[in-house]
């Protein structure tokens, strides 16, 4: 099939039908295949998992900035997991794993790429809809199934996982080893198979989606950076996803079935376990795999949207689309020769370790080319600092100094002793956390009215954004010195440990950061829900952009346009073009009708 072998006349027709059809209450909300409602279902989702996730971060944060206070809230929010005020030291090992795999996973993962992907796909290449509805609506549900099942182990009675968001042997592989290792454990380890269904049957509907229902004229090189920033993430699930699902279910064999994939000469409480011949170092690899492209499957969306943002809000065309495009292949297929190090302290040969020193480095290159890219879109533009400008431009200065400390910790020789301690939790939530959620942000801002026919509060959403950038590097930053100190990451108390004072005091200051930051997040919440029924109604086109998603009506209809899907006759960032009267051209515009009088605008 022809990827512009679309029949308009048929397009016409099925949009006269979609647009009659009358759906009931369970297929238009809870079991739709319609890309735009799916979107949003991620979108709630993946808000809810959040606050959770937040709400563990801030309780840990309590424990770590004051270790000798008792604090009342936490027993009512954890029950007897906080008895009397005070944390327990294997309930926090849980709280840190449950944190980081919500926010890894179903967050940056599921909730980025399930709703920005479902959403803009359609509409940005002139599509009806995905290629399969069912197995849209299918990922969806799966990705539900597997937030439920994750949520559920946090009231079993013995804990959930409290292996770190890793997972790794010989503690996840132990049911005996600590509480967490039982039934939590074998619960996250269904809800991750779960989510990886949910990822690949997304994943293989976003890729056919691009490569075979775009419209009449949008060749690939037509295509918004979004479109290819999903493309590719996409891809990179399908090829690493499944490795993972490969070391899950060998665990599980370790956990249930006696087998010693992963286990070799264990002895708990002086006993030895009749386990021989397997190697924890096989887990490693075979997480590091799916776990460094993951880093990318996070980020590259974001990346996606911020270009979006950026150009649109700056009036200036996004300065080397193709070189953009080039960085992004290049990137996805440097994240798959790069996951060693990870394992740099591991025993590892020291000619292979500098392999991957060399492989990790050269994404460097990349990664520079899409800031140098950035900076050049922004420099003399007439910005619009509109508050998803704010985050767009906020993601761009965390990928640079996140990006810094990459450097440092690609080196095997600086990473061997900054490993495992707080230097490499700053870094990661700077570069892949911080970074990722502001590119949703930025999304969630620019494209809402796209979603919901109304506009989010510009100042409170002005307010948001001061708050979060100044609390997030209030949080992060100072954990490179705590890092850099000495400070192992995942301690429950730096009390009982000479050395770390320093620690400590700058714990402290960190946990007053975070619990501003999360506050903050309230003013997101209400903006979003309170906007979606109540915000001022959105014209079609509000922020004057070129993509074809603004042509479509402000009413959700099935299918999308009510007739005809647009032509597209240019790519999508002809912003201030000196041959026009007006400072925006879309992609529906041809290139005969330039003028002022030819322009459509604001609709």
């Amino acid at each position: 099939m022809s990827p512009h072998s679309h029949d308009h006349a048929v397009d016409a027709h099925d949009g006269h039908e979609h647009h009659e059809h009358h759906d009931t209450f369970w297929t238009k909300y809870v079991f739709s295949q319609d890309h735009k409602m799916i979107s949003k279902q991620f979108l709630v989702t993946a808000i809810i998992m959040a606050i959770l996730a937040m709400v563990m971060s801030l309780i840990f944060r309590l424990q770590l900035g004051w270790p000798d206070q008792k604090f009342p809230i936490i027993e009512k929010l954890v029950g007897h997991w906080g008895k009397g005020g005070k944390l327990d030291p294997n309930f926090y090992l849980a709280l840190v794993t449950i944190h980081g795999t919500i926010m890894v996973f179903f967050v940056l993962t599921g909730g980025l790429s399930g709703t920005f992907s479902n959403l803009l796909i359609p509409f940005q290449i002139g599509a009806r809809d995905m290629a399969s509805g069912f197995l849209n609506m299918l990922s969806y549900w799966f990705f539900f199934g597997s937030c439920a099942v994750m949520t559920a182990s946090l009231f079993i009675e013995a804990g959930p996982a409290s292996a770190g968001w890793t997972v790794y042997p010989p503690l996840s592989a132990l049911p005996q080893a600590i509480p967490g290792s039982g039934l939590g454990m074998t619960l996250w380890l269904i809800s991750m198979i779960m989510f990886i269904a949910s990822a690949l049957l997304g994943g293989i509907n976003y890729v056919v989606t691009i490569l075979n229902m775009r419209t009449k004229g949008m060749s690939m090189t037509r295509l918004p950076l979004t479109i290819w920033a999903f493309f590719i993430t996409a891809i990179l699930g399908i090829l690493s996803f499944p490795v993972l699902v490969a070391a899950a279910l060998l665990l599980l064999f370790d956990r249930s079935f006696g087998t010693s994939f992963y286990l070799s000469d264990i002895f708990i409480n002086g006993a030895p376990l009749h386990h021989s011949g397997g190697s924890p170092i096989l887990f490693q690899h075979l997480f590091w795999f799916l776990g460094h492209p993951e880093v990318y499957i996070v980020l590259l969306p974001a990346l996606g949207l911020a270009s979006e943002v950026i150009s649109t809000q700056a009036r200036k065309p996004i300065f080397g689309y193709k070189a953009m495009i080039g960085s992004m292949l290049v990137i996805a297929f440097l994240s798959f020769i790069v996951w060693g190090h990870h394992m740099f302290v591991t025993g590892m040969n020291p000619f292979l370790g500098s392999v991957f020193v060399f492989t990790t480095l050269l994404v460097a290159i990349p990664s520079a080319v899409k800031v140098f890219n950035y900076l050049a879109t922004l420099w003399k533009a007439n910005i619009v600092l509109s508050p998803a400008m704010l985050f767009a431009i906020g993601l761009v200065s965390f990928f640079i100094s996140g990006g810094l400390t990459g450097i440092i910790l690609g080196d095997s020789a600086l990473d061997i002793n900054l490993h495992d301690t707080y230097f490499v939790v700053a870094h990661f939530h700077i570069v892949m956390g911080s970074s990722a959620i502001f590119g949703m942000f930025a999304g969630v801002y620019h494209w809402f009215p796209r979603m919901y026919g109304r506009m989010m509060n510009k100042k409170l959403g002005y307010i948001h954004f001061w708050l979060t950038i100044v609390c997030v590097y209030g949080t992060f930053f100072p954990m490179h010195f705590v890092g850099l100190s000495g400070a192992p990451r995942r301690y429950y108390a730096y009390t009982a440990y000479e050395g770390f004072d320093a620690a400590l005091n700058i714990n402290a200051l960190i946990s007053v950061f975070a619990i501003l930051g999360g506050l903050a997040q309230l003013i997101f919440v209400f903006n979003f829900f309170y906007s979606m029924y109540r915000g001022r109604k959105s014209v079609q086109n509000p922020w004057k952009s070129n993509t074809i998603e603004w042509t479509a009506p402000v009413e959700h209809i099935h299918g999308n346009w009510p007739g005809e899907i647009p032509t597209v006759y240019r790519w999508p960032y002809d912003y201030g073009k000196p041959n026009a009267d007006d400072d925006f051209i879309p992609q529906t515009t041809p290139y005969s009708a330039t003028t002022k009088s030819n322009l459509p605008g604001e609709v």
